[in-house]
């Protein structure tokens, strides 16, 4: 699963590693954030058709570009967003079955870009404690978190009695998959991770889930992916959304940890 993780770069420099523009200054605010958690503000990348000024897309460009979403996917037809603190994450394997996801993964896809991620790892079902785990790029390069996307807007004054929505509200969850290789031995589920090469065809907004080059995309990452990555326990100060900083990420010494695994740490 994916239920908390770093992201701290600018929205300037993500447009330049990811190839897009930078429209964040038209969707709220998202700030640098070691401890990024449920229902917040969140940087995304997305490619869609532009439209001109009668709103009519133009089917002949895409244009990709960071905006910001909040965390927690309201489906189009709930009823109010109250829901979406729950639906953060959803299942690769089962996404385009549930009425909540299917139509965001067929036609609103989006990369969710992240510094690392965390993890809690547990020792039986007995432990009263669980040790966080950092996982992150040796590189620096941004983890680019495969996820989905939807525009909510309430049908009736009972759904936004404040009129906070008036506008709709866009929301997005991470897809998540099978931990694989040391991964596994902290937590069975992970992100949904995509290599560069594959966000061309994740981010097409003219191919729907059911086409070859998208539902390839949610399996498992490949061993050479995790290969890139360093995981390291880390601070339970991670533990309260209350923290934030870089020491949220400063590796643990080996008798810091909280009854560590024998694991086969990435370094």
């Amino acid at each position: 699963m994916c239920g908390r993780y770093a992201s701290t770069k600018a929205p300037a420099d993500l447009a330049e590693e990811f190839r897009a523009v930078d429209a964040t200054e038209t969707g709220g605010s998202a700030t640098p954030d070691y401890n990024v958690a449920p229902t917040k503000q969140v940087f995304t990348v997305v490619q869609r058709h532009p439209r001109d000024a009668d709103g009519t897309p133009d089917p002949e460009v895409t244009e990709r570009s960071i905006r910001i979403m909040r965390w927690g996917l309201v489906p189009s037809w709930a009823k109010d967003p109250s829901g979406g603190a729950r639906m953060i994450n959803a299942r690769s394997e089962t996404a385009a079955e549930k009425p909540a996801f299917r139509k965001a993964l067929a036609a609103r896809r989006c990369l969710l870009p992240a510094d690392g991620w965390y993890e809690w790892q547990r020792r039986g079902a007995a432990a009263k404690t669980k040790q966080p785990y950092y996982t992150h790029y040796r590189d620096g390069s941004s983890v680019a978190l495969a996820g989905v996307w939807e525009f909510w807007r309430p049908r009736n004054a009972a759904a936004d009695p404040e009129g906070k929505y008036a506008d709709g509200l866009i929301t997005a969850a991470v897809l998540t998959t099978d931990a694989v290789g040391p991964l596994a031995e902290v937590h069975d589920r992970m992100p949904l991770v995509l290599p560069p090469e594959a966000w061309d065809a994740w981010l097409d907004p003219d191919s729907d889930a059911a086409t070859e080059s998208v539902s390839a995309l949610l399996a498992p990452p490949s061993p050479e992916l995790i290969e890139r990555l360093e995981l390291r326990p880390v601070s339970d100060r991670v533990n309260s959304v209350r923290n934030n900083g870089p020491e949220l990420l400063a590796p643990l010494a080996a008798g810091e940890v909280k009854e560590p695994l024998q694991l086969d740490l990435l370094t």
